[in-house]
């Protein structure tokens, strides 16, 4: 998806409008409400990039994880056992992949 429509959809939720192209420029507003200045567009498309690195941690942890599957295998084992594999296994991730 572009960044201008992102940025416009993030400005004006449900706006509507047809983008020709990537640009800004190529905007063609079909709302009632009032289309955003390309500075307004190009301040959020910056802002919206820089949440999305800020968020980095989470899809990285969200791909370390065991699956769910093997998290409740482990919380069940645990329990039987009195171990503490699935604490264990969940630190180690948030360790890896700290939050900022």
């Amino acid at each position: 998806m572009s960044d201008v429509v992102e940025a416009l959809n993030s400005l004006v939720p449900n706006a509507k409008f047809t983008l020709v192209g990537g640009d800004y420029k190529n905007v063609i507003w079909h709302d009632d409400r009032v289309k955003p200045s390309e500075t307004e567009v190009n301040a959020e498309i910056i802002k919206l990039e820089q949440e999305y690195i800020a968020k980095q941690y989470q899809r990285d942890r969200a791909d370390a994880y065991p699956s769910i599957q093997e998290q409740l295998d482990m919380q069940y084992w645990d329990s039987v056992n009195g171990t503490t594999t699935w604490k264990d296994a969940i630190e180690a991730v948030k360790t890896e992949h700290p939050k900022p």
